[in-house]
């Protein structure tokens, strides 16, 4: 059996943060390179720059936005 690196619980806030940074940042930076530079045979590393720049923007704006869209959804969501 394998064993795991497992992460402490409290740090369950930044390990959020970071797998959803990586997967919007891709997915993001995915679409909008394809946007601006169609498929061309350089098309990957155009993605892969702009991954790794959207991924630097987005891990630390995650971390900073996720208890404001919290607190906001919250407000909106009706408390049947």
């Amino acid at each position: 059996e394998q064993e795991r690196l497992m992460i402490d619980r409290k740090y369950k806030r930044v390990v959020f943060a970071f797998f959803m940074a990586i997967c919007m940042s891709c997915i993001m930076s995915g679409v909008i390179s394809f946007v601006n530079v169609g498929s061309t045979s350089g098309f990957f590393l155009v993605w892969m720059k702009a991954w790794c720049l959207g991924f630097t923007v987005a891990f630390p704006s995650i971390l900073l936005l996720v208890p404001v869209a919290t607190r906001l959804a919250e407000f909106f969501l009706n408390d049947q």
